[in-house]
């Protein structure tokens, strides 16, 4: 029996996108085409934005200021849930741990869902506090993010948008969503529970999300602080494929209606890429 034509049409389009090694950034003219799109966009809002995504599927990649360092806010979280979680692999924690009388599963819950500040401190000092969440970073050769106070910490000492301390470059950001989707730093367990957590973000509705077609799958994690406004995580596209995202922006105004519209943009032109091998394939039959 012959296969129906769209899984026939997604099978074809995945293999085309897998025909050549995996490009450096911005290497193929359809990469060029959204990289010069998306710094076309943000050179028109006031503010500084740092932007960057990866196809998980085949390593493409763009980015605007991607090796510029932003503060991270409340995005640093989705390491420190990652560095919990491999404690649970390793077996040297449970999700049924008690964190100052609560289990580490609802914890983790209000750090990543509800971005509960107290719940993070939490979670940190039963890690053993920003040092180690920064060694377990070096550990999976993750460079170009550095974590160096607790939340309560960072909301105290923080005065200015050039702060050196707690920040990542975009690069960095789906550097760590990449090695946390290939199961190279979770299980497949702890990645799926991470991951479910994200796909609630309760305080993202407004950025990645936004403009994104109803049904599109996010997980994500916001970060807000004073000027700074942030959204990282992965977009599912029409085909299965998954994007890591990670949009930094600090100063100017309206930062949440370009996030959207960035978010937009990127999911447009990977949904392209697939239309056009969809294409192509139509014309070799």
């Amino acid at each position: 029996m012959r296969a129906p034509l769209i899984s026939r049409l997604l099978s074809f389009a995945v293999a085309t996108s897998c025909l050549v090694p995996a490009p450096a950034i911005a290497s193929s003219p359809e990469l060029i085409g959204l990289e010069r799109q998306l710094s076309k966009l943000v050179a028109e809002r006031s503010g500084d934005y740092g932007i960057a995504a990866l196809d998980l599927s085949d390593g493409s990649t763009v980015a605007i200021n991607g090796d510029i360092p932003f503060p991270m806010a409340s995005t640093v979280k989705v390491a420190i849930a990652a560095a919990y979680l491999a404690d649970v692999d390793q077996g040297r924690r449970s999700l049924g741990d008690m964190i100052v009388g609560r289990p580490a599963a609802k914890v983790l819950e209000l750090m990543i869902v509800h971005s509960d500040n107290h719940a993070t401190d939490q979670v940190l000092a039963a890690l053993g506090g920003p040092a180690v969440i920064q060694q377990w970073l070096w550990s999976h050769k993750i460079t170009g993010m550095r974590i160096d106070r607790n939340i309560a910490q960072l909301l105290r000492e923080t005065g200015h948008l050039a702060d050196s301390k707690d920040v990542a470059t975009p690069v960095a950001m789906v550097t760590l969503l990449n090695k946390l989707d290939n199961g190279t730093v979770l299980t497949s367990q702890s990645r799926a529970f991470l991951f479910e957590l994200m796909s609630r973000c309760a305080t993202g509705t407004r950025r990645i999300r936004a403009l994104l077609p109803a049904g599109t799958r996010v997980e994500d994690k916001t970060g807000t602080l004073d000027g700074v406004t942030n959204d990282v995580g992965f977009i599912t596209m029409p085909d299965g494929r998954r994007v890591a995202v990670a949009v930094f922006a600090r100063g100017g105004r309206d930062r949440q209606p370009v996030i959207a519209e960035v978010a937009r943009v990127i999911y447009d032109r990977f949904a392209d890429s697939v239309r056009n091998a969809v294409a192509i394939f139509m014309r070799m039959q």
